[in-house]
C-alpha cells in the first residue's frame, strides 16, 4: 500500500513544479505571448497579402504582355530589311468590280479541217499520224481510185478529140479558102471543134472537183500509168488531231482531222443573273487551275439566245496558243470585268490575313507589327476594299504578311510551351 502512494505521488509533484515554471515566466513577461502571437499573424498575413499581391500582379502583367505579344511582331529594320516584307502606305483607289464565270478551251472552228477525199478509193499508204504537224498542201495519204482513173481517161481522151478536132479545121480553112470544101462541110468542122472544147473542158473540171490541181492535170500525160493514184493533201497547216484511215481500206468519208493549235477560244458560261453585266468587248482574264497560264483577251461574241437545259448563255473569247498550254478541253474559269468604283482604302488581296477566325492587317508601329482586325468589303483578283481598321496614311505590311502571320504564330506556339 505504501508503495502504490509513493508512486502516485511522484509524477503529481512534477508537474506542478513545471505548471509553476510556466506561470511565473508568464506572470514575468505579460506581452511577450500576445505579442509572439499577433506578430505572427501579422507576419503570416502580410506574407500570405504579398504572396496574393504578387500572384495577381504577374497574372495581370503577364495577361496584359500575352495580349500585346498575340498582336504584335517585333522586327529590327536590319531584319525588314533582310525580309520580303514589303511597307505600303495606305490609300484610296480604283477597285474593278467583275465576277467569275466557269468555261472551257475548244477548237478555233475557223481553223479545223476535215480532211475528207474527192474520190472514193482504197487506202494504200498512210503518212500522218495522231499528233503530227502537217504543211498546207502536205501528202498525208495515197489512195487508188477507180472513179479518179475513169476521169483522168476521160481528160486524155477528150484531150485528144481536141487536138485531132483542131487539125480537121485546119485543113478545111485551106480547103475553104480555095473553094474545095463547100460551106456546110467547113461548118461541120467548126461545130466539131466546139464540141471537142466543151468535153474537154467538162474532163478538165471534173478532175478540178476530184482534187486533181493545175500542176497535177499538167503532168498526166507523162504519168498515164498513174491514173487510180490520189494523193490526199491537208488543206490546211496545222496538227493531226483525229485519224481515220488504214492501208486497205476503202476510204468514202472524214480519213483526218486538222486543227490549228495556234489560235483556240474559250467558251464561257453566263448565267441568266449576270447576262446584263456581260457585253462585247469586255476584258476577261482567262485562267486554268493548277497551270500556271493566264491570258487576257476581250469577249468576241455573246450567243443572242439561252440554252434550253442550261438557262445560260455563251461568251466567246479568242486566245493566242503558240506555246500549245491551252488545251481544247481543258476547264478554265473567267473573270468578266465590267466595272470600276473608287474606295475609301485599297490594299493589296495578300496584304489581309485570316488569324483566329478574324481578318487583320499588319500595321507598321514602333518596331515591328500590330497585327490590327479589320473589316474587308468588296474585292477584285488583286485587290480588296478596307471598309474599317486601316485608315490612310497608315502604313502596312503591302507585301509578305503571310511571313508576319507565319512568324505571330510560331511566337505564340513558343510561348504556350
Amino acid at each position: 500500500m505504501k508503495r502504490f502512494h509513493i508512486h502516485l505521488i511522484v509524477p503529481c509533484l512534477l508537474s506542478g513544479v513545471v505548471l509553476g515554471i510556466v506561470v511565473t515566466y508568464v506572470w514575468l513577461n505579460p506581452g511577450a505571448a500576445a505579442g509572439s502571437s499577433g506578430e505572427g499573424a501579422h507576419d503570416g498575413e502580410e506574407r500570405r497579402s504579398d504572396a496574393h499581391g504578387t500572384e495577381g500582379g504577374e497574372a495581370a502583367r503577364g495577361q496584359a504582355g500575352e495580349v500585346h505579344e498575340e498582336h504584335h511582331v517585333a522586327l529590327s529594320k536590319e531584319a525588314l530589311d533582310a525580309s520580303h516584307v514589303e511597307v505600303a502606305t495606305a490609300a484610296g483607289g480604283e477597285l474593278e468590280q467583275s465576277l467569275t464565270l466557269p468555261g472551257h478551251i475548244v477548237l478555233n472552228a475557223d481553223n479545223v479541217a476535215h480532211v475528207v477525199p474527192r474520190a472514193a478509193g482504197i487506202v494504200r499508204r498512210v503518212d500522218k499520224y495522231v499528233g503530227d504537224d502537217v504543211q498546207e498542201g502536205e501528202v498525208m495519204a495515197i489512195l487508188e481510185s477507180r472513179e479518179l482513173a475513169e476521169g483522168k481517161a476521160m481528160y486524155l481522151a477528150t484531150q485528144q478529140r481536141l487536138g485531132l478536132a483542131e487539125a480537121k479545121l485546119n485543113s478545111a480553112e485551106q480547103l475553104h479558102a480555095k473553094q474545095i470544101m463547100s460551106d456546110l462541110e467547113f461548118l461541120a468542122r467548126q461545130t466539131a471543134l466546139t464540141e471537142a472544147q466543151i468535153d474537154f473542158k467538162a474532163a478538165e473540171n471534173k478532175l478540178h472537183a476530184l482534187g486533181v490541181s493545175e500542176e497535177q492535170i499538167t503532168e498526166l500525160p507523162a504519168k498515164a500509168n498513174e491514173l487510180a493514184i490520189f494523193e490526199l493533201r491537208a488543206p490546211l497547216a496545222g496538227t493531226v488531231i483525229q485519224k481515220h484511215c488504214s492501208p486497205g481500206e476503202v476510204l468514202g468519208a472524214d480519213a483526218f482531222m486538222v486543227a490549228d493549235l495556234s489560235k483556240v477560244r474559250a467558251n464561257i458560261t453566263v448565267y441568266s443573273r449576270d447576262i446584263a453585266r456581260v457585253r462585247m468587248g469586255q476584258k476577261v482574264q482567262v485562267r486554268a487551275e493548277g497551270l500556271d497560264a493566264e491570258a487576257t483577251a476581250v469577249i468576241s461574241y455573246i450567243a443572242p439566245v439561252l440554252d434550253e437545259n442550261t438557262r445560260a448563255a455563251l461568251a466567246r473569247v479568242d486566245l493566242p496558243n503558240e506555246d500549245r498550254r491551252w488545251r481544247p478541253g481543258m476547264f478554265v474559269s473567267a473573270q468578266v470585268e465590267y466595272g470600276r468604283e473608287s474606295v475609301r482604302v485599297l490594299v493589296p488581296i495578300d496584304a489581309v490575313q485570316r488569324l483566329e477566325n478574324k481578318a487583320v492587317v499588319f500595321v507598321a508601329e514602333g518596331d515591328g507589327f500590330e497585327a490590327r482586325p479589320v473589316v474587308v468589303g468588296r474585292s477584285s483578283a488583286t485587290h480588296v476594299e478596307v471598309v474599317s481598321g486601316l485608315e490612310p496614311q497608315e502604313r502596312y505590311a503591302a507585301k509578305g504578311a503571310f511571313m508576319l502571320k507565319a512568324d505571330l504564330v510560331k511566337g505564340a506556339v513558343s510561348h504556350e510551351h
